[in-house]
């Protein structure tokens, strides 16, 4: 409990909330202001976006944090309070960072060992560009409905698959756009996802009715996703089907390519869905590539340092560049290792202490409680519970809090509008798990768009199941389709 006397917590599990009630709505928004004001000047007004040079984004969050923390000195919340909060929120991000530095290690030995190239290869000759982009959505749903994770599917199949297309010549932001709007279906819907479980928990429902009840607005959004990815697929102008044979050709001089290296992706996914640890699995992944490496790719590590131990250390640690007679591999069979996830990790901790400054002078409840207040209508309700996940996704740069916040706030307004608590779990995924990821700041953003490559602005035009859902779960509530109401006892 804080010691500042105007200061109250409300308590959800593991989770809680500061309420400030000497906090009113202005002041709490100016942070956001001057924040969304900073990162919008960079943007649109600064050539290069390097206004502050290669790390602006994290400057600016840093400056938004300060402002917050001015408005909370103002009102007698110690510093105490604030740097309390920041280091609960840096807690909460320990393993996500550990996972990034791993998907990095992953990706510099699954390139080296020639797994990346591999599921490239007969990719190629597998997924024509006819139908790669809804066959992507597809195959990142399976996957992230059997691991529950979308961080898991873009690290596995989503890097693979944006390296098939990229051979093709399908656009990076279009590929991206369909591995994040299958891979977050299948997050959104698997019971093994923690914020399918989050929902329910805070709205006040079980598990399997959540699920049950999200399908009524994500199957209609998944199926529009589908169309609208196989239009896509007639429209782009594929080169890279002439040139699939030097292509294959090219991968096949560069590396020893052979089907036992889907070995090591295999036993990652298989140890995922035992429930294995993620940071077990993935270290899993970066050993046995390691080994896989040394069997298979002795030529190629001959060829990037003067001992093969060094070039797979190098893999692991920095940059690897593999180059070919072909511009466009060359460009694709590329890795920074886990020094490629610095930008990317240095970008998370400053968004939590900009998020964790927010919520320790009340100004995330404060925000909530006001949306909360003009919600006089059911559908006024649903729509402020939207508009507070994506605010909460662009503030607290969290998605954990994008549901927990609203959770809370708007459990009882549900109950005495008399709906169902199903109503709310399905609104906070609807629209607080999927729109994370275009958020570039947010955890989720930060992590796909490094992983996958592509950046924020590049995919979310494309993340047509993303940012489909909100205006879906809107939908049905305006024409007041499948509105479960409470059953009277």
């Amino acid at each position: 409990m804080p010691k500042d006397k105007n200061l109250s917590e409300i308590k959800i599990e593991d989770q809680k909330i500061i309420d400030n009630k000497e906090l009113n709505l202005f002041e709490s928004l100016i942070p956001v202001v001057i924040l969304m004001g900073l990162l919008a000047y960079n943007i649109f007004f600064v050539e290069g976006q390097e206004w502050f040079g290669g790390y602006t984004n994290q400057y600016i969050l840093l400056m938004g944090g300060l402002v917050a923390a001015s408005v909370g000195l103002f009102h007698k919340v110690s510093f105490t309070t604030m740097i309390a909060e920041v280091w609960e929120n840096w807690k909460s991000v320990f393993v996500p960072i550990m996972i990034l530095f791993l998907v990095g290690a992953l990706a510099g030995t699954w390139l080296v060992s020639g797994i990346i190239p591999a599921m490239v290869y007969y990719g190629l000759q597998v997924l024509s560009p006819e139908i790669f982009l809804p066959a992507s959505v597809i195959i990142a749903a399976i996957i992230s409905v059997a691991t529950g994770s979308s961080w898991t599917t873009s690290a596995t199949v989503g890097i693979a698959l944006v390296g098939i297309g990229s051979a093709l010549g399908i656009p990076t932001g279009m590929i991206a756009g369909a591995v994040i709007s299958g891979a977050y279906f299948g997050d959104k819907m698997s019971p093994l996802s923690d914020t399918t479980n989050l929902a329910p928990a805070m709205a006040g429902t079980d598990l399997f009715t959540h699920i049950k009840y999200m399908t009524i607005t994500t199957v209609p959004t998944i199926i529009i996703t589908l169309i609208v990815f196989a239009v896509l697929s007639t429209t782009i102008d594929t080169t890279g089907s002439a040139d699939i044979s030097n292509l294959l050709v090219t991968i096949d001089n560069t590396f020893q390519i052979s089907p036992l290296l889907f070995l090591v992706p295999g036993i990652v996914i298989i140890m995922i869905l035992m429930k294995t640890k993620p940071l077990v699995a993935l270290g899993t992944g970066v050993v046995l590539a390691g080994v896989f490496a040394f069997i298979f790719q002795g030529d190629l590590l001959n060829s990037l340092s003067t001992s093969k131990f060094q070039a797979i250390i190098n893999a692991v640690l920095v940059d690897t560049n593999i180059h070919t007679d072909n511009e466009k591999l060359s460009e694709l069979f590329s890795s920074g290792g886990m020094n490629g996830m610095i930008w990317t990790i240095l970008l998370i901790i400053c968004a939590m202490v900009f998020g964790g400054v927010m919520d320790a002078i009340g100004a995330l409840a404060r925000i909530t409680k006001s949306l909360l207040s003009v919600a006089t209508s059911v559908f006024g309700l649903f729509a402020s519970t939207v508009v507070s996940c994506l605010g909460l996704n662009a503030i607290a740069s969290d998605q954990y809090l994008a549901i927990v916040i609203p959770g809370k706030m708007f459990k009882q307004a549900y109950e005495d509008k008399g709906l169902a608590p199903e109503n709310l779990s399905r609104t906070l995924e609807d629209s607080g798990t999927v729109t994370s990821v275009l958020i570039p700041w947010n955890t989720c953003g930060a992590y796909q768009s490094t992983v996958l490559g592509v950046s924020v602005a590049d995919y979310a035009v494309y993340a047509v199941f993303n940012y489909l859902s909100p205006f879906t779960t809107l939908l049905f509530a305006a024409l007041n389709i499948k509105i479960k109401q409470l059953v009277k006892k």
